[in-house]
This record gives structure tokens, sequence and C-alpha cells, in this order.
């Protein structure tokens, strides 16, 4: 944190208010990840149902990251950064008065654009201020407000539903979320520099898509963002049907802190030794929590389930993002982000609706067993696929070479 003390007084304050916008804002969020299955249940959910609702909002993510990418790109980061959060202070309020699940699943749809439009915007207002040499420690700093609301929300969340009912819950979801929003308005507003190198800033979604530098790591994210899809819509009613005395906010909360954790020094280190190996770090560490969770019979299992998944979303996560960074013009930063995190979206979307057809025929157990074969699946495309041939790759996935994708003018 030193590093942050050494600029300017404008921008240290752009900062502070920036993480503290962002901290409320993912506390909001996270206060309904253990809450809002159950929520949905006590509306008559089944199994299925309750995948449905919550892959809606993935629906949601999908269809606006594109637009609200460009916007970025255009138009600057503020305007998208301010767009999220007013939808995360209005979403939970009509989960009040949405009490059947076709109506559950389009204010699903309509919440989906909050962590859309947030996410993109708060990464490329990070990445524009960034020195390159430094980028994945600030970057890694910054992103702590993920770890620490995931940490806060879902324990309080899950204490306000068991003591006031789910009306206290959703108008605290939304009241935390305000409080983001008048910070966010103070927030100086970023935009990419121009580059002389245009040609960029025409490509379309598909052009980016299928590009060398992000394919690959849009894969990474899609198998990710499947195996998050099924951990965060069913690990609450894994747990409750498991017959386990555990609060499953406490299951959050532990991943959180462990994400937390990791992330104080993955940022610097991956600046020193490459991203390439803190990415197969996480991916393993992502099937080591699958792995456990297909075996949970006891609180201890499903706790340290959540250690090893809070540390592989806290390498894998930030280091992805800066590594799409290295890989990315500055006028094209909102739309890489959008559209490597569509895969991620397209991911938790399949994850809580396909997959919970296997929850509700197979039994949770099985759903975790094809977790871990997907999130396994990752680390050996990575290592195999994630640079130029395969000799790179594998360099690349063990700290052993550079990132051959890296733009070496990417300030």
């Amino acid at each position: 944190m030193k590093l942050i003390r050494t600029f300017d007084t404008q921008l240290q304050t752009n900062l502070l208010i920036l993480f503290t916008a962002g901290l409320l804002f993912w506390s909001s969020m996270a206060s309904l990840l253990p809450t809002l299955p159950i929520y949905i249940e006590s509306l008559g959910g089944n199994k299925q149902e309750v995948g449905l609702v919550m892959a809606c909002f993935a629906v949601g993510l999908l269809l606006s990251r594109p637009w609200l990418g460009r916007l970025a790109d255009m138009r600057g980061r503020k305007i998208v950064l301010i767009i999220g959060i007013a939808v995360a202070v209005l979403a939970p309020l009509s989960y009040l008065v949405a009490t059947s699940i076709p109506l559950l699943m389009v204010m699903r749809v309509f919440h989906g654009i909050s962590i859309a439009a947030f996410s993109i915007a708060f990464i490329a207002m990070v990445a524009d201020i960034s020195p390159a040499n430094q980028r994945g420690e600030i970057m890694s700093y910054m992103n702590l407000v993920n770890p620490i609301g995931m940490a806060l929300g879902p324990a309080i969340g899950g204490y306000i539903q068991a003591l006031g009912g789910d009306k206290l819950l959703f108008l605290l979801s939304s009241e935390v979320a305000l409080i983001a929003l008048l910070g966010a308005l103070q927030v100086k507003n970023t935009s990419a520099p121009k580059s002389k190198k245009s040609n960029t800033q025409n490509h379309n979604f598909w052009q980016i898509l299928i590009s060398e530098r992000v394919r690959v790591p849009s894969i990474l994210m899609l198998l990710v963002g499947l195996a998050l899809g099924a951990l965060h819509t069913f690990v609450p009613l894994y747990i409750k049907s498991a017959n386990i005395d555990l609060n499953p906010g406490l299951f959050y909360t532990a991943a959180a802190i462990a994400s937390f954790s990791v992330r104080l020094f993955t940022g610097r280190a991956s600046d020193r030794l490459g991203r390439g190996l803190f990415v197969t770090i996480g991916l393993v560490l992502y099937s080591l929590a699958m792995l456990l969770l297909w075996q949970a019979k006891s609180e201890v299992a499903f706790l340290v389930a959540a250690v090893f998944e809070g540390m592989g979303g806290g390498i894998f996560i930030p280091t992805i993002a800066t590594m799409l960074t290295d890989r990315a013009q500055p006028q094209e930063r909102g739309r890489v982000f959008a559209i490597s995190l569509s895969g991620f979206d397209v991911g938790i979307g399949v994850g809580g609706a396909i997959l919970g057809y296997l929850a509700q025929n197979y039994g949770y157990p099985f759903l975790f067993a094809v977790t871990t074969g997907l999130t396994f699946l990752a680390v050996i495309i990575f290592v195999t696929l994630g640079n130029k041939d395969l000799g790179n790759s594998f360099k690349f996935a063990i700290g052993r070479a550079p990132d051959k994708y890296a733009l070496s003018n990417n300030n």
C-alpha cells in the first residue's frame, strides 16, 4: 500500500473514493448470495427453478456487456460505473414485489446489468492510471474490494434474513448500494488515452473474441464461471440438504477472507514472476475446492473447500484481469474486459441453469464431480494453449517465459 501513497493528492482521493464505493457495492451484491436461493425456495421454487432464477442474472450480464464496454471506451468509465451502482440500488427493491418465479427471473436479468457495468468500469479505471511495471500490484490492491465485500455481505445478509426477514434484507442491500452511488458520483472520470494505433478501436465483438490474446482467457473464464455458477447457486442448499450445522453465509465469508489474504501479495509477485504462474495456481486451487465439495460431509470439509475457492479466486481473477490489460491497447480496454468477462457470464448462466438439472436428478455430490472436471480441464487448456505455441504455453504457465501477447507499449 506504500505505492499508492506516492501518487498525487487528487489521484489518492480518486482511488480512496473508488475503493469505498467498490467495497459497498460488493457488500450489497454479496448479501444476496446465500439468501436469495432460500427466498426463491420459500416461494415454492424447486432446485431447477432456483438455478434458473439465479442464472437469469448472467443473462443480464451477457446482454449488456458489449454495449457497456463500448460506452466505457467512447464516453469514459464513470458513466458506466454509475449505471452499475444505480441498478444495484433498484434491483433489491424489485424483489419485494416479485412474488412469482417468472417475475423473479425478469428482475434477476435487470440486476445482472449491475455487475456488468461496475466490473468493466472499475477495472478499466484502475488500469488507466496504473504504470505498466506496477500494474499487478495496484490492480490487486484495488480489487480487494471484492473479497472484503464478499466477506461482509453474505454473513450480514444471512443474519439479517434470519432475524428480520426478507423485506429487511432487500432494503438493507439497496441502502448500502445507495451510499456507494453517492460516493461514486464524486469520482473523477477517466478515459483511455488516444493512440496512433487506431485499428484496434474498430474491432468488433467477434474479432476481439477470436483473437489469440483474448480467446484462451475467455475460455478459462467460461469454465471457471460454470463451476462458480454451480457453487454460488447450490452450496447453501447443499449444506441445508446434508443437514450440516453451518450458516451458508460463513462459507462465503471464509472464501472471501482467503481471497483477501492471497491478494495482498499476489499482484506484486505477478509483476516479478509473470502472470502465467499465478493463473495456473489459481486454477489448481479452484480444482481442489470443487474436489472437496464433491466429497464434503462435514462443516470442516465445506469450510476448507471455501478457503481453497477463495484463494483460487483471489489469485486467478485479478491475475487474468491484469494479463488482459497487458494484452490490450488503452482505448480498447473496456471492450476487451467486456468480451472476456462474457465467458464468465455465460458460464455462470449455464452453471446455474443446466447444472441445476444435474442437482435435481443426480444430487449435489455428482454436480460438484462435474465442476471438478471442468476446472481441471481449464488447467490443461491453459498449460497447453495459453501462449503462442505448446512450448511457450507450458513455460509461461510455470513462470519460466514471458507473455508473448503482452504489448510493450501498453502503459
